[in-house]
């Protein structure tokens, strides 16, 4: 196993067995990762494939576990093939792991279907009703693709989060939106879905947590016991659906500057739900005094789903931590790391 951490100066890979840690793309503020389990072949020892969005320098691109990176999609990315300055969101299809999509700042979408090598634009995004609105606050005057989630019973169904403006929904790889489903947030983060449960989406948004029992045609947003309005980080467990970790603070500042952030686990509710929902609404519980750092002199977290049942990965300015318990517990893996927020976490 190696855990992949991007930073504004690099991306580190971490080996938790051994607390061994490498350094790649060096220099580069990589601002979104996707890596995807490939089957071992006779001629190839079934690493992961990696892709890395940067700010500056577009996407690049690993065959080998993160071994060597090269730079991929040039020719294709961006306004007649001039490529983008940020690459801002990746993600692999679960249906076809050669098909990627990829997002980038100022808002457009790519779709690859040769393992993000190639990219052609996925046209409509920005033709959407609320295109005008958006907006990202540090910078008014642009806007990015925040995170893309693809669902798991559609292969032609993918979500998309603007920062800040949307969250845009196709169920037809792009031909066609839906423009902010009803009850959507604005400022979506992040999105996680689950196989057993491949209508359910959440997500983490700085205008709240939200979920979907119908692949994001309409969410419901279920704030019993959350007490900080600003989600960034998102993971469920993968032996459970119904629960999912989320990193929190009372706002943009406290999550990235002043440094002060919380910890929640939210488990779907058995009842009380929608009509013809399984399982409603639920509630959030604060992992304090877990052993993974909350409070005062934390900035906000992010999450990857591990493994096993119970496994999430969580990675903030005081370090990497592991539960295998879905919050219960937490161990810190000792591995020296940057003592400041990173980007983006993905496990391989």
């Amino acid at each position: 196993m190696r855990i992949y951490a991007a930073y504004d100066d690099g991306l580190r890979i971490v080996d938790p067995a051994t607390g061994a840690v490498e350094t790649r793309l060096s220099g580069q503020r990589v601002e979104c990762l996707s890596v995807a389990r490939r089957e071992a072949g006779a001629d190839d020892p079934g690493r992961p494939r990696v892709l890395a969005g940067t700010f500056g320098a577009g996407l690049f691109r690993s065959v080998d576990g993160g071994e060597r990176f090269a730079r991929a999609a040039e020719a294709t990315l961006g306004p007649e093939g001039s490529g983008p300055d940020a690459v801002t969101a990746v993600a692999t299809s679960p249906h076809d792991p050669a098909v990627v999509w990829i997002g980038t700042e100022p808002s457009r979408t790519y779709r690859s279907a040769d393992g993000g090598e190639t990219a052609d634009p996925v046209g409509g995004l920005t033709d959407l009703p609320s295109a005008s609105e958006w907006s990202f606050p540090p910078r008014p005057d642009t806007h990015h693709v925040r995170w893309i989630e693809p669902c798991p019973a559609d292969p032609e169904r993918w979500l998309v989060g603007i920062e800040a403006g949307a969250l845009a929904v196709t169920a037809d790889g792009g031909a066609t939106w839906t423009d902010r489903p009803a009850g959507a947030r604005r400022d979506t983060h992040a999105m996680a879905t689950h196989p057993d449960a491949p209508d359910r989406v959440y997500a983490a948004a700085g205008d709240g947590f939200a979920e979907s029992d119908d692949r994001g045609d309409s969410w419901r947003v279920p704030e019993a016991g959350l007490d900080h309005g600003y989600a960034w980080g998102l993971a469920v467990d993968p032996g459970d659906p119904d629960t999912a970790l989320v990193s929190a603070a009372a706002g943009a500042t406290a999550a990235h500057r002043r440094g002060e952030s919380y910890l929640y686990r939210y488990r779907r509710g058995e009842e009380g739900g929608a009509a013809g929902s399984e399982r409603g609404p639920g509630a959030f519980e604060r992992l304090d005094d877990r052993g993974f750092p909350t409070g005062e002199g934390t900035y906000r977290a992010v999450l990857a789903a591990g493994r096993a049942a119970g496994e999430i990965w969580a990675l903030s300015n005081r370090g990497l931590f592991v539960t295998r318990d879905a919050g219960d517990s937490f161990e810190q893996v000792p591995v020296d790391l940057p003592d400041r927020a990173a980007r983006a976490l993905a496990v391989g």
